[in-house]
C-alpha cells in the first residue's frame, strides 16, 4: 500500500486550546476546576520564559499521561472485579440453595429411620410372616443406606465448595476496596497535574501563548515531514487486512481531541485510540498502553509495518500506531488533537505486531 500525501497535517497546532481542553478532560473525569489545586512536584511557581512554560507544561502533561494509564487500569479493573464478584456472589447464593435441600433430605431420612425402630435385621427376619419379602425391601433399604451415604459425602463436598467461593468472594472484595482507592489516586494525580499546567498556561499572555501553539504545530510538522512539505508514509504494506483496517479507522480519526479516559468514538486518550481502532478491525485490545505491549509479536523497529502498534518509554506509558515511512497516528496529549508524528519523537520501547 503506497500513501503520498501534500497536505498540511491534521492537528498539528498542539497548544492552541490547551486551556479549553483541559478543562474539558478534567469534566469528563468528573473533577471540579475551580478549586485550589496543589501544584505537582518540583514545579515552580512562577516559569521564567515561554521556553520554561512549554518544557514544564510538557512534563505535567506526560506525567498527567502515566497517572491516566493507571486510572484507565484501575477501570479496567474494576469492571472485571465487579463482574467477578457477582458471579461469586450469585454462586454462594445457588450453592447455599442446594446445601439447605440436601440437609432437608436427610433430615427427612434420618426421621424416618428413628420412627422404624431400629430393630436389628436378623430378628426382624425371624419375626416376619414374609422372610423373602422382608429380605427384598432390606436390599432396598441397603440401597437407599448408600444413597443416603452418598448424599451425605456430596453434602460435605458442596459445603467445602461454599466455603471457598466465600472466601474467593472476600478476596474479590478486598481487591475491588483497594482498586477503588487507586483509582481516586489517580484521578487525584491528573487533576493536581491539569491544574498546575493550566496555570502554567495562564502564566502567559496571549501573544506568548499564541508564539507557542505555532512553534509547536512548526516542530510536530517538520518531524513528520523531516522538514519537507509533504507527508511520505512509504510504500510498506500492512502486515495484515485487520491490520490495514485498524490504520484506516485510526487515520479516520485525525483532527480527534485528546480527552483522558476516552475511546472514542469522538475523543480519545492514546490507548483509547487504538482500543477504538482495532475494534474496527474485529480485534478486542487491553485498555492500557502497558497491557497492549503485551497484546501480540513483539518486533524490531526496523521491521514495523503499518497497523503495528507502537510502544513509548520506559514505563510504556503511550502507545500510537505505525502508518510507514517512520510516522505513526497518535493521540498526543490534551490541547492536541490526533495527528501524525515522526515515531522518533519519544524513545520507543517496543513494536507489537497483532
Amino acid at each position: 500500500m503506497a500513501v503520498h500525501r501534500r497536505s498540511p497535517l491534521s492537528g498539528a497546532h498542539a497548544l492552541a486550546r490547551a486551556l479549553v481542553l483541559t478543562a474539558a478532560a478534567t469534566t469528563v473525569l468528573g473533577m471540579a476546576t475551580g478549586g485550589t489545586a496543589q501544584a505537582a512536584p518540583g514545579s515552580p511557581d512562577a516559569p521564567s520564559s515561554r521556553k520554561d512554560v512549554k518544557a514544564q507544561v510538557e512534563q505535567l502533561y506526560d506525567e498527567a499521561e502515566q497517572a491516566s494509564e493507571k486510572f484507565n487500569a484501575a477501570l479496567d479493573a474494576q469492571q472485571r472485579l465487579q463482574h467477578e464478584t457477582g458471579t461469586l456472589q450469585q454462586q454462594v447464593a445457588v450453592g447455599q440453595d442446594e446445601l439447605n435441600q440436601l440437609r432437608g433430605d436427610l433430615a427427612t431420612v434420618a426421621g424416618a429411620e428413628y420412627r422404624g425402630g431400629g430393630m436389628a435385621q436378623t430378628v426382624q427376619l425371624m419375626l416376619s410372616t414374609d422372610p423373602e419379602g422382608y429380605l427384598s425391601r432390606a436390599r432396598s433399604q441397603e440401597q437407599a443406606a448408600e444413597r443416603q451415604n452418598e448424599t451425605l459425602h456430596e453434602l460435605v463436598a458442596r459445603q467445602r465448595r461454599l466455603d471457598q467461593r466465600r472466601a474467593e468472594t472476600s478476596v474479590k472484595l478486598s481487591e475491588l476496596d483497594r482498586t477503588r482507592r487507586a483509582l481516586a489516586d489517580s484521578k487525584q494525580q491528573i487533576q493536581q497535574r491539569l491544574t498546575t499546567a493550566q496555570k502554567l498556561l495562564n502564566s502567559l499572555g496571549a501573544g506568548e501563548r499564541a508564539r507557542m501553539a505555532a512553534q509547536d504545530a512548526r516542530e510536530a510538522e517538520q518531524r513528520a515531514t523531516r522538514g519537507t512539505d509533504r507527508l511520505d508514509l512509504g510504500s510498506t504494506p500492512p502486515a495484515s487486512e485487520r491490520g490495514a483496517a485498524a490504520l484506516a479507522a485510526a487515520v479516520k480519526m485525525i483532527g480527534s481531541p485528546y480527552v483522558y479516559g476516552s475511546t472514542g468514538p469522538r475523543a480519545f486518550d492514546c490507548s483509547g485510540l487504538m482500543y477504538w481502532s482495532w475494534r474496527q478491525a474485529g480485534v478486542t485490545l487491553p485498555r492500557t498502553s502497558q497491557a497492549q505491549a503485551y497484546a501480540g509479536q513483539r518486533v524490531g523497529l526496523t521491521d514495523a509495518r503499518p497497523g503495528d502498534l507502537v510502544i513509548f518509554y520506559r514505563d510504556m506509558h503511550h502507545v500510537g500506531m505505525y502508518a510507514g515511512g517512520g510516522v505513526i497516528v497518535h493521540a498526543p496529549y490534551p490541547g492536541a488533537k490526533v495527528r501524525y508524528e515522526s515515531v522518533n519523537a519519544m524513545p520507543v520501547a517496543g513494536v507489537i505486531r497483532l
